[in-house]
């Protein structure tokens, strides 16, 4: 997959549609009631780059103030969404210690991880940060990935939604109708291709989750360092 090509015609879709009034609310987000929950292998991006984000999300808060922005303790990069969200999914249905044997097994032949953030896209619900991996490293894990999940008889989703092949993060979603689209766009424009850092991968987190990954709702399960 061509990361540059995809962002840019997922940018070039999605702004024309947040421009025109197309774009979707997510009206999930303040649901207290939202039991949809999952298991997610992921990673978190440095602490510089996450202050470089703050920066850009301060500019779009400026201008959108009600809308709904990632904190730092949220921040991440899916690697694979091995239980993808569903309602009443409860961590007392799985043996967690065998999630984590196969993805043990699956790192064996990982030797390192690094993933630049330059620029922004967007969906029609959300702002993107685009992350780069720049080898093929993470691509060849997650396929070994699932490969390992698919000979277990463990539950598991993978691919279910879409197959994930990319390193973004998202770091804003639309909550309420937006109050100046234009200005968004102009500020996202200005962030295309800013360069928000690049860093080494030195672990991942296997969590229990809810959709947005929030902090009060995780259950950190397992780390697995990746030496390098």
């Amino acid at each position: 997959m061509n990361l540059t090509e995809h962002y840019n015609q997922l940018y070039t879709k999605s702004s024309g549609e947040i421009l025109n009034g197309n774009y979707k609310l997510d009206t999930q987000i303040n649901n207290v009631s939202d039991s949809r929950f999952g298991i997610t292998l992921l990673i978190r991006p440095s602490e510089i780059i996450k202050a470089n984000i703050q920066l850009f999300l301060d500019e779009l808060k400026a201008i959108e103030p009600n809308q709904y922005y990632y904190p730092d303790s949220d921040i991440h990069i899916t690697v694979m969404s091995i239980i993808s969200c569903y309602e009443g999914f409860t961590l007392d249905k799985i043996n967690i210690r065998k999630y984590v044997d196969v993805i043990q097994q699956s790192l064996v032949h990982l030797d390192k991880i690094k993933i630049e953030f330059r620029g922004i896209t967007a969906s029609p619900s959300a702002i993107m940060i685009q992350g780069y991996p720049t080898d093929e490293s993470l691509n060849n894990f997650r396929n070994k990935l699932r490969e390992d999940f698919k000979k277990s008889a463990l539950e598991q989703s993978i691919d279910s939604r879409y197959t994930i092949a990319t390193a973004h993060t998202t770091v804003m979603r639309f909550q309420e109708k937006l109050e100046n689209p234009e200005k968004l766009i102009q500020i996202a424009e200005k962030f295309r291709n800013y360069d928000f850092g690049k860093f080494k991968v030195k672990n991942m987190e296997l969590v229990y989750n809810d959709w947005y990954q929030r902090e009060s709702n995780t259950i950190h399960l397992a780390d697995f360092y990746i030496a390098n």
